[in-house]
């Protein structure tokens, strides 16, 4: 199967300045030596608490950040390095629908200018009428009207809002989009149809995701493969219903066992995680995710486990398993 994106170690670290001469004090290290594959029509579930470097990934990975180390190999190409004049024709195949739907629209801009803009800019468009005929059939796609076109996003709810963000990013037929929490500011009524609406767009038009998310339950549902991270880096890596079924890595566990249960009668031991997510300036040496599992031995303390392959296609960083 063809691998649309393989990231290899990649890494970015935030300096921390400190002082009246703004010395670098320290580094955040948002993501720590991540390594991951997509392939073609394909969706990889990214999941983990808030703050553990989900979106940092993302936005590294399509180079709104640039990596501090490693690799990002789009379709056989190394476009680490790559500056922006030379990532601007593939900026059409990889494309972002952000987090916020209401800050992530431009307040002044018409729904066709949003959604048409990126055609403009890559010349898929030589008209007006063209821009109209091209936003209008995408619009009708992610199940909203002609009508829409014109109008601007204040007059929109927030679903509809998400719908127009989508829209943008199919604008440019890309091949990869990184889905960075796409329903978490979303009524619960609504992402139901936003996930299947992502769901229908992918089979029609064989794309691939990294869907990125805190929900366990949507990212099993729309998944192929699943990556859980901890303080920047990857914990667990497996097939979606391997990682659910036969979870291994402690913190998965107890990810996994939060999630609400409507059946009553279902009783088990629940797993509670114990103390808060350490400072990332300040990370605990060995595991990082030592401080709060209750099977930490003394190697935890002072060795960081490897993401290695405990079984075929499932990797897990811990010493226990």
């Amino acid at each position: 199967m063809k691998e649309i994106l393989k990231v290899e170690n990649l890494k970015k670290y935030f300096p921390v300045k400190k002082g009246i001469f703004s010395r670098v004090a320290g580094y955040v290290k948002a993501v720590d030596s991540v390594s991951l594959a997509i392939n073609k029509g394909k969706v990889v579930g990214l999941v983990g608490e808030s703050g553990c470097g989900k979106t940092t990934l993302g936005r590294t990975i399509i180079k709104l950040y640039e990596p501090s180390e490693g690799k990002i190999i789009f379709d056989n190409i190394d476009i680490t390095s790559m500056s922006r004049k030379r990532m601007r024709p593939l900026r059409k195949r990889i494309q972002y629908i952000f987090q916020d739907p209401y800050s992530s629209l431009n307040p002044r801009m018409t729904v066709l200018d949003i959604v048409g803009e990126g055609p403009v800019i890559h010349n898929i468009v030589k008209s007006n009428a063209e821009k109209r005929k091209l936003v209008e059939n995408i619009l009708n796609k992610v199940g909203l009207s002609e009508e829409h076109a014109d109008r601007y996003p204040h007059e929109f709810s927030g679903g509809q809002r998400q719908r127009i963000g989508i829209a943008r990013s199919m604008a440019l037929n890309p091949e990869l989009i990184v889905c960075d929490e796409p329903i978490s500011a979303l009524d619960v009524s609504i992402q139901a149809q936003i996930i299947n609406l992502l769901v229908d767009l992918k089979n029609e038009f064989d794309m691939s995701y990294l869907f990125i998310s805190h929900d366990l339950k949507v990212v099993e549902y729309i998944s192929d493969e699943v990556a859980v991270m901890y303080m920047g880096r990857l914990v667990e890596y497996a097939l979606a219903p391997v990682l659910y079924s036969e979870p291994l890595h402690p913190y998965t566990l107890a990810l996994i066992d939060a999630i609400p249960v409507i059946d009553k009668k279902t009783k088990s031991k629940k797993i509670f995680l114990q103390g808060d997510v350490p400072s990332p300036l300040n990370p605990p040496a060995g595991c990082p995710f030592h401080t709060r599992c209750a099977e930490c031995i003394e190697k935890c303390r002072k060795e960081t486990p490897e993401l290695r392959e405990v079984r075929k296609g499932h990797r897990v960083a811990c010493h226990r398993r």
